[in-house]
């Protein structure tokens, strides 16, 4: 099993209503996208100098799976408004 994390900071003018939306479109990649197993998004509560405030993990059951996900133009809609509405993110990929 492949599983693949990221966490997003957004932009200080970035709304709640846009970060839901964001979340929300996520969780719906799993619907669209054959080789992604699960997808949770988590919305972070507590404020902190280090804290992000959008961290997803999804699970695939192998690498080719992640590279099908990666490119998907579903899953490409969600990344450019996530690059227009975030500071950065930092992502994570390993096997369990």
């Amino acid at each position: 099993m492949v599983v693949h994390i990221v966490m997003i900071k957004f932009k200080d003018t970035t709304t709640k209503e846009q970060i839901l939306d964001i979340k929300n479109r996520l969780e719906g990649l799993v619907d669209k996208i054959e080789p992604l197993n699960t997808m949770e998004v988590g919305l972070n509560f507590k404020a902190s100098d280090r804290a992000m405030d959008l961290v997803l993990t999804a699970t695939f059951d192998f690498k080719e799976g992640l590279e099908i996900y990666s490119p998907h133009p579903a899953h490409q809609e969600v990344v450019k408004d996530i690059k227009a509405l975030g500071e950065y993110t930092k992502v994570v990929d390993y096997e369990k």
